[in-house]
């Protein structure tokens, strides 16, 4: 499923995708499903998402449990690091839009 933003931004495939209808209204819970799906739920997961941000094991660990959101300097790095982070955001700001025929 190919997908594309307005202004010509194009997102790439991706084997796992989080369709906008299953995106919760809580952000700090549809961050954590996306990173779920992106990382998986191991302790290498969230060395991972640690990497990709400088944020401490315990911020990520509550990511990951959906109690708090990233700030807005850390979901930026997590964006250019994980596609289904990137696509979340688009989601949530009502700025992802399928090509026609997709869905």
């Amino acid at each position: 499923m190919k997908m594309r933003v307005k202004m010509g931004t194009v997102v790439p495939k991706m084997g796992t995708f989080l369709h906008p209808e299953d995106v919760p209204g809580d952000y700090p819970a549809a961050v954590a499903m996306a990173l779920h799906a992106e990382l998986g739920s191991t302790h290498r997961a969230i060395k991972s998402a640690m990497r990709w941000t400088g944020a401490s094991e315990r911020t990520v660990k509550y990511w990951f449990a959906g109690e708090r959101g990233p700030s807005g300097e850390h979901l930026v790095s997590l964006a250019r690091h994980s596609d289904v982070v990137l696509v979340l955001l688009l989601t949530m700001a009502d700025r992802l839009v399928l090509e026609d025929g997709e869905g």
